[in-house]
């Protein structure tokens, strides 16, 4: 007999019932192959001395394992594991440090095997972040309140439903009307889609532009994941440099005498990674260049919301009169990373079409939470909360700023952002910012070590230090950290 008392554990103290947890215990030992049918089971007087419960709950456990098809009862010989049951190969045990030979169970293709893992940013250690707006400055109370006014009301339940792949109604009125009253951009409820963040509004977009082998035009220095997501895609990458005025639409032009473009992604407001802010006479040239060429243009803009010396440029999408820009858009960004709101806008039928495909990987967005975010809106809440947050990351960013220029003169160039979250960072050669890093966080400081920036055109020693999250005491106490560390 096989040793089932040390086979067949059971704990008291949990949650599941002591006769399922002896079925579940046969169950391991029948599917794992130490136990194959036709064998006999002990009778069930001697499993319960063996292990020590009551005669009853053995056989309660034996009633479960019958009736689920594992075993059966033959009368007056008593409980077999099932005849029928396929014959399985008993699991190999490995001798004490023998090593242990994985193999794959199945074969697939692994094309995020070099992929790094993102940064996790929900850990209470001091950071200077990529540039990420300070949670506890979120309305999370009023939005709550909105999202728990909508779900108890008879209405309200509606929306616990299957709704739109688009998202909610309301809050693509809202968002409608939001990006007309600050960015002139005139558009249609129904050629807006919800997404879960602006990275989804871009995997949408470059499933439905881009075939494998075809050329889109991104710059030299490039956010990190959308040049990822092109390439997933099996595009070209057609690097453009990037100066202090933004992507150089000359280059661009002298590229476009050589090569077809299906797509230029781009960046206008703060780039990422370098801030930089493109001309308005650049924003022109390449919308002229878009309606010669025929290709789309994809417009991140992630965080328009936040200027804080001029009025800021108009968005190619509000002087685009040939519905050639994809204008991608996300609340995420300027109110708290984990509430997955974003927005794309395009023409009528690319928009069915990304709605249509949105389908098949995530059939709609949290309904209540959009429209909760819609009455935020309507509310003025959202416009309230833009205006404080504001101010406040206005004089964060100075104070953050003064204390770069007089403490880490020699160490670190950068130029004053005239809006975004963040200060584009240019360290001193000699600077290791991978050790820079590790040092970093010895002493209670999370910083990132400048690989996520570079990539085969761009690698500039560099890195995105996020100013908005942290307080002013903790900026003074965070700059302190790198300065020692620095040393």
């Amino acid at each position: 007999m096989l040793p089932y008392k040390s086979l067949i554990q059971v704990d008291r103290n949990s949650s599941v019932s002591l006769h399922i947890q002896v079925c579940n215990s046969f169950i391991a030992l029948i599917s794992g192959g130490t136990l194959q049918p036709s064998d006999m089971l002990p009778s069930s007087r001697v499993l319960a001395d063996l292990i020590g419960i009551h005669r009853n709950t053995v056989k309660l456990a034996y009633e479960e394992l019958i009736s689920q098809g594992w075993a059966d009862s033959i009368a007056r010989k008593g409980i077999f594991v099932l005849s029928k049951l396929p014959i399985i190969a008993k699991r190999r045990l490995t001798n004490a440090g023998e090593p242990l030979q994985k193999k794959e169970p199945f074969t697939w293709t692994n094309k995020f095997k070099d992929a790094v893992p993102s940064r996790n940013l929900q850990s209470s250690i001091l950071t200077i972040d990529d540039g990420f707006p300070d949670v506890r400055l979120t309305p999370i109370d009023e939005l709550m309140r909105e999202y728990r006014s909508i779900s108890r009301k008879s209405y309200g339940k509606i929306f616990l439903k299957y709704g739109s792949a688009k998202g909610s109604a309301h809050l693509r009125q809202a968002i409608a009307g939001y990006l007309y009253n600050t960015r002139g951009i005139a558009v249609s409820a129904e050629n807006i889609l919800i997404t879960k963040g602006s990275q989804m509004g871009i995997y949408l977009a470059a499933q439905l532009l881009l075939a494998p082998a075809e050329n889109i035009a991104v710059g030299v220095s490039n956010y990190l994941l959308a040049d990822n997501t092109f390439k997933h895609h099996g595009a070209n990458l057609v690097r453009i440099p990037v100066d202090e005025h933004g992507m150089d639409i000359d280059h661009l032009e002298k590229v476009l005498r050589k090569r077809k473009l299906k797509a230029v992604y781009v960046i206008p407001h703060h780039h990422c990674p370098t801030t930089v802010t493109m001309s308005m006479e650049r924003r022109l040239k390449l919308l002229k260049l878009a309606r010669e060429h025929r290709f789309a243009i994809i417009e991140d803009d992630y965080d328009f919301d936040f200027h804080y010396e001029n009025k800021p440029y108009l968005p190619l999408a509000s002087i685009d009169h040939h519905q050639n820009v994809i204008y991608i858009g996300s609340v995420t960004k300027t109110v708290a990373p984990a509430l997955r709101i974003g927005f794309m806008i395009g023409p009528d039928q690319f928009i069915n079409a990304a709605a249509a495909l949105r389908e098949l990987i995530d059939k709609q967005g949290d309904t209540v939470l959009e429209e909760a975010f819609a009455v935020m809106f309507n509310n003025g809440e959202m416009e309230r909360y833009f205006r404080k947050s504001l101010k406040i990351y206005k004089s964060r960013r100075d104070l953050f700023c003064q204390v770069l220029k007089a403490e880490f003169k020699n160490k670190i160039e950068f130029t004053l952002p005239e809006g975004g979250l963040a200060v584009w960072a240019s360290f001193d050669k000699k600077t290791d910012l991978v050790k820079l890093s590790a040092a970093a966080l010895k002493k209670g400081l999370s910083i990132d070590d400048g690989t996520f920036y570079r990539n085969e055109s761009f690698s500039a020693n560099g890195l995105r230090m996020g100013f908005a999250s942290l307080d002013e005491a903790e900026i003074l106490e965070a700059l302190g950290k790198l300065k020692a560390v620095l040393k």
